[in-house]
C-alpha cells in the first residue's frame, strides 16, 4: 500500500472517531437539553438544567437503524411481546443508515412524550438536498411507532417527533422549523387531528463562532462543542463558564479526543496533499523530459529506453493524452 493510500485510509478512520466523538458529545443530556429549549415550545425559556430531568433514559447513539422495517425489534418476555428501537446486534447490520441520536422526551404534564432525534451534518451534502432526507427520517419516526408506541388503528396515540439537524460550515447561523400546516381551498371545515406531530428544526452553524447572546445561545455552544479550531481549554471555557454546563470526566475525555482527532485530519490531510502534489510533480517533469527527447528527434522506443517507462506510455504522452501533467 503506498503512502498516500495509507494516509488517505488513516484520514478515514480518524474522521469516524472524530464523528464518533461528536455525536457522543451532542448525545449528552446537558447539551440535548440546552438543544430542547432552544428548538420544542414547551421548555423555551426553562433553564436547561431543569429540563435535562424530563429527557427519559439514556439517548440512542447511531445504534438504531433508519431503513423500514429495522427501526423496531421485538421480543417475548412473560408472554408478552415487547417492541423496541433496534439497537441491539450492531454488527449483523454493518453498512446500515443508523440515526445519529434518538431519545424520549417526557412533557411537563408527566404523561405524554415526544420522541427527538439529533443529526449532525458536517456541511451541504453535495449528493442529494438535505431537507429531503430530514423528511425521510422524520417520516420514519412517526411510521416506526406503530406496534411500539401504538397498536392496530390506535393513531391517536402517535407521538409527536422532532428531528433536529446541526449543519455546520454554513455561510450564516439560521434556525428554520418546518411542519405542517392546514391551508383551507374551499370551506373552513376543522378536520381532526394534530398538525404538530412532524416537526423538522434546521439549525445552520456559521464557521465563525458568534459573540453570546441571547440569539444565538445555541449557535455558540453548538459551534463552540464541534469547532475544529478552538483549543480544549477554550472549548471547555465556553461551555463550562458560559453555559455553566458540568464537565464530567468523560465529557472532558471526549473533547479532548475530538480535539486530537481535529489536528490528526488536518495532519494527514496536509500529508495527502504533499503527497499527491509530489506525485504530480514528478509526473509532469517526466513528460517535459519525453516531450523534450521528442522533439529533438528521439524514437518513442529510444525515449522508453531511456527513461525506463513503458513504450505505450511515451507514445501516450507523445500523442497528448497526458499533456495535463506539461
Amino acid at each position: 500500500m503506498d503512502t498516500e493510500l495509507k494516509n488517505a485510509v488513516k484520514v478515514t478512520d480518524t474522521k469516524a472517531q472524530y464523528d464518533a466523538s461528536a455525536k457522543r458529545l451532542l448525545g449528552q443530556k446537558s447539551i440535548l437539553a440546552h438543544i430542547l429549549v432552544k428548538t420544542v415550545d414547551e421548555f423555551r425559556g426553562m433553564n436547561p438544567k431543569e429540563v435535562v430531568s424530563y429527557i427519559e433514559g439514556q439517548p440512542y447513539i447511531s445504534t438504531v437503524p433508519v431503513e423500514p422495517g429495522l427501526t423496531n425489534i421485538s421480543s417475548e418476555k412473560d408472554g408478552q411481546r415487547l417492541v423496541g428501537f433496534n439497537s441491539e446486534n450492531e454488527e449483523l447490520n454493518e453498512g446500515l443508515v443508523r440515526f445519529d441520536i434518538v431519545f424520549y422526551v417526557r412533557m411537563k404534564d408527566g404523561l405524554s412524550q415526544i420522541i427527538v432525534n439529533v443529526e449532525a451534518q458536517k456541511d451541504d451534502p453535495k449528493g442529494y438536498q438535505i431537507l429531503n432526507r430530514a423528511i425521510f427520517y422524520v417520516s420514519r419516526l412517526i411510521s416506526s411507532q406503530k406496534e411500539r408506541d401504538f397498536e392496530n388503528s390506535n393513531y391517536n396515540d402517535i407521538k409527536r417527533v422532532y428531528s433536529i439537524w446541526v449543519c455546520m460550515n454554513m455561510e450564516e447561523n439560521t434556525m428554520s422549523h418546518i411542519h405542517l400546516k392546514n391551508d383551507n381551498v374551499i370551506g373552513s371545515y376543522e378536520w381532526k387531528g394534530k398538525l404538530d406531530l412532524l416537526n423538522i428544526v434546521m439549525i445552520g452553524l456559521a464557521e465563525e463562532l458568534p459573540g453570546h447572546d441571547e440569539r444565538y445561545e445555541l449557535h455558540r455552544l453548538l459551534g463552540a462543542l464541534l469547532s475544529k479550531e478552538l483549543t480544549i481549554d477554550e472549548k471547555l471555557n465556553i461551555i463550562g463558564e458560559e453555559y455553566d454546563i458540568p464537565i464530567e470526566e468523560s465529557f472532558r475525555k471526549d473533547v479532548s479526543v475530538m480535539c486530537n482527532l481535529s489536528q490528526g485530519i488536518e495532519d494527514k490531510g496536509i500529508a495527502i496533499g504533499e503527497a499527491r502534489g509530489k506525485a504530480m510533480g514528478e509526473a509532469a517533469a517526466e513528460a517535459r523530459i519525453i516531450i523534450t527527447m521528442h522533439n529533438n528527434g528521439f524514437t518513442a522506443e529510444q525515449i522508453a529506453a531511456a527513461i525506463n517507462k513503458d513504450k505505450e506510455e511515451v507514445k501516450a504522452v507523445i500523442e497528448g493524452k497526458e499533456l495535463e501533467f506539461v
